[in-house]
């Protein structure tokens, strides 16, 4: 009694030979795929004037970007010039005010008895003053602050929009190239 040794249960023992043919067939069938997908033409080849074309697109776009790009830097730079000037007029009309009020307690503190309630009143009078005109300082300061901000939002929408028109111009300009 001699056994024989079947070839294909030493490759896999468990494979039966349908398996095997399944198998098979997938492996082929992935080649055929394979080989179907790597034969696809490759696009042609674009004409000299819309390489050229998009090569001026390309160049115009960045440009406008790098202007627009240019514009908010330089607005938000006087957006923060305004803000620190304004910091500056708001400390010294607070400052001034205190200094004019400390003056006038203290001289109302030096008065003489008789002449107190007299004395405090007009230092009552120059503090309220002392405090309107500092808040005047503090809302010009303010308003102006406010202004140049205003004018830095104009200034970079408008840089925006010329962005975008020379996106427009450009893809157009690259549109007209390809139909001649």
């Amino acid at each position: 009694m001699t056994q024989t040794v079947d070839s294909r249960r030493l490759i896999h023992p468990t494979l039966k030979e349908s398996d095997m043919n399944k198998m098979l067939a997938t492996l082929i069938s992935g080649l055929f795929a394979t080989a179907a997908f790597a034969q696809t033409t490759a696009p042609a080849a674009t004409p000299p004037a819309v390489a050229k074309a998009e090569a001026k697109a390309d160049k115009d776009v960045a440009k406008a970007k790098a202007d627009e790009a240019k514009t908010a830097t330089k607005a938000d730079g006087k957006v923060a010039k305004a803000e620190a000037k304004a910091g500056e007029k708001k400390a010294d009309a607070h400052a001034d005010a205190a200094d004019k009020k400390h003056k006038a307690m203290d001289k109302a503190a030096k008065a003489d008895p008789e002449d107190k309630m007299k004395a405090e009143a007009k230092a009552d009078k120059t503090v309220a003053k002392a405090d309107e005109k500092a808040t005047k300082k503090m809302v010009k300061a303010d308003e102006k602050t406010d202004k140049v901000k205003a004018d830095a939002k104009a200034d970079k929408a408008e840089a925006k929009a010329e962005t975008t028109a020379a996106k427009a111009k450009a893809a157009a300009d690259v549109k007209a190239s390809t139909t001649k």
